[in-house]
């Protein structure tokens, strides 16, 4: 099942997507959905950003070869990081250049949408607290990230984190294939079996020291091949099996 949130005039509403077909839900679907019988051409709507989270928790340097070409040192644990809800836009949404950067980069990413309240779970019990999964870029101002030695201002301006176009609920990403594409160069290619934590360790790990609530998004890491865009480039993250998540930079 593929579920998109879409805007019709002033009407927000989440939806499953049947080929071009909006089949309207009542409500948010994470633990239980109602049709309403409407329906809606997909051509008719804006696409928003598939849920609605309180956090976006998001794990840095969890593929090796991504740490080594930033040189740094894997710790032995998934390193943790917070990106605000106001970093969130959608599937073909425009990426904002801030003037105070001269470098802002792509980083193509897995994204896990929490589908009930998880605390202080197991790895075996983290799959039943999924509820899907996405597509999403982990917009960063580089430059920034080395000027202050953390990561949190070059990863937070608005607009950098573009996520979807849909959550697709049957997804499995063993061994699928991640690829970021820039003006159709590809530029980020890896699978998902290089990560150092998989996703229901990283899960296990955050629901450790916070609560994850429906809705939440966990980024679950990039692959090495990071570098610039530029204003006017597109970008793509292109998830085997997932729908593909393409953004301008302005």
């Amino acid at each position: 099942m593929k579920i998109v949130r879409a805007k019709r005039n002033e009407d927000i509403f989440y939806a499953v997507r049947d080929g071009n077909i909006l089949k309207h839900l009542s409500e948010a679907p994470y633990e239980r959905y109602t049709f309403t019988g409407e329906e809606t051409a997909l051509n008719n709507v804006a696409l928003l950003p598939p849920c609605e989270p309180t956090k976006i928790v998001a794990v840095g340097l969890n593929y090796a070869k991504h740490a080594a070409e930033l040189n740094n040192k894997l710790i032995g644990n998934p390193v943790l990081f917070i990106k605000p809800v106001t970093t969130l836009i959608a599937h073909e949404d425009s990426i904002e250049y801030p003037a105070i950067t001269n470098r802002v980069d792509y980083e193509g990413e897995l994204a896990v949408v929490i589908g009930k309240k998880c605390r202080n779970v197991t790895p075996l019990e983290a799959k039943s607290y999924i509820f899907g999964y996405t597509a999403l870029n982990d917009v960063t101002a580089r430059d920034l990230q080395k000027q202050d030695g953390q990561w949190t201002r070059a990863k937070s301006f608005d607009t950098f984190c573009p996520v979807g176009p849909s959550i697709d609920t049957e997804f499995d990403p063993a061994g699928k294939r991640i690829q970021c594409v820039l003006n159709g160069e590809t530029k980020q290619d890896s699978t998902f079996d290089y990560m150092l934590f998989d996703v229901l360790n990283i899960i296990s790990f955050i629901s450790a020291c916070m609560t994850l609530l429906p809705g939440d998004i966990v980024a679950t890491g990039t692959p090495e091949g990071i570098g610039p865009m530029q204003r006017g480039d597109t970008v793509e993250v292109r998830i085997e099996g997932l729908d593909t998540l393409r953004n301008t930079v302005k």
